[in-house]
């Protein structure tokens, strides 16, 4: 039962979540967009770039400069080398399956998260997160379908980049205990930059934007940045089993977008497995609360 006290920080986490959904769905129509003329490590490089030079602005307005350190650079290496491999694996499954697919199986990352959790952070797997873990990857089968005709390197891309950004979560878990977002938003723009240069120059050719991609390319940047930090302030304001049900709002968003622009066909099972999908990360969410409040 939501309380009368609770109502306006619920709207008000409601309002951030919309600017991420938003900024979410305009990125993966922007990837799309620019496929044609970049590869997606151009793209991460650009991306990159427009952070850079946002992040610089607002930490030089705040001067907040004696944030930035390099005590933690090794987990910060590890951090954005996971988070490049992952958002490149999802700019290229955006231009080969539909929109939803890629969306549905991106929701996993909070179940690769439990599976990889004791392994890297030394947590505990109990019973429960088992078992959302479990339901989650019967949602994954129901989604991916895995039949020779329905995998393709789209579903496996998709579903990979969902390890990856696991990954990214634990090791940014890991960064907050020393570190503040000032540092970690400054070195993930900073090194991604760098990773994207190298990737993109391996083979002796960078595309340039042209006037048709840069506006995308610039879209792609500001909506990256906007769209953790929407997050980030809806979690600031209201609990995660608020804040989840929203987010999920950006499968049906980007399935009516997809249709729209692209004629995609509305896949109804691809819609049901994400239906348990978000069971399995509501699930776990819920018994995680519930325990803490016990403790």
């Amino acid at each position: 039962m939501i309380q009368a006290e609770q109502k306006p920080q619920i709207l008000k986490a409601a309002l951030w979540m919309t600017g991420a959904i938003a900024s979410f769905s305009a990125m993966a129509v922007a990837g799309r967009a620019v496929s044609g003329v970049h590869d997606t490590f151009e793209t991460m490089m650009y991306r990159s770039i427009v952070g850079i030079l946002v992040v610089v602005i607002v930490i030089t307005l705040t001067r907040r400069w004696h944030e930035v350190t390099t005590r933690s650079m090794g987990t910060q290496i590890l951090r954005n080398a996971a988070h490049f491999t992952g958002q490149n694996l999802w700019f290229y499954a955006v231009t080969v399956i539909p929109l939803a697919q890629v969306f549905a199986l991106e929701f996993t990352s909070p179940l690769w998260v439990i599976v990889l959790s004791p392994l890297i952070l030394g947590e505990r797997l109990t019973f429960n997160r088992a078992l959302a873990a479990i339901i989650g990857f019967i949602g994954i089968l129901i989604v991916a379908r895995p039949t020779p005709d329905a995998i393709n390197l789209g579903v496996v891309t998709a579903a990979s980049s969902a390890i990856f950004f696991a990954l990214t979560i634990m090791l940014t878990r890991k960064l907050t205990r020393t570190e503040t977002v000032t540092c970690i938003l400054f070195w993930l723009t900073f090194l991604q930059c760098f990773m994207g240069l190298i990737a993109s120059g391996h083979d002796g050719a960078i595309a340039l934007p042209t006037a048709q991609t840069a506006p995308w390319l610039a879209l792609i940047g500001m909506a990256g940045l906007l769209a953790h930090f929407c997050m980030t302030n809806a979690l600031a304001i209201a609990p995660a089993t608020v804040v989840v049900p929203i987010d999920f709002a950006r499968l049906p968003t980007i399935a009516v977008v997809g249709m729209l622009v692209y004629g995609e066909a509305l896949d109804v099972w691809v819609f049901v497995g994400a239906l348990v999908i978000f069971a399995a990360n509501y699930f776990n969410i819920w018994t995680e609360t519930r325990r803490n409040r016990i403790a």
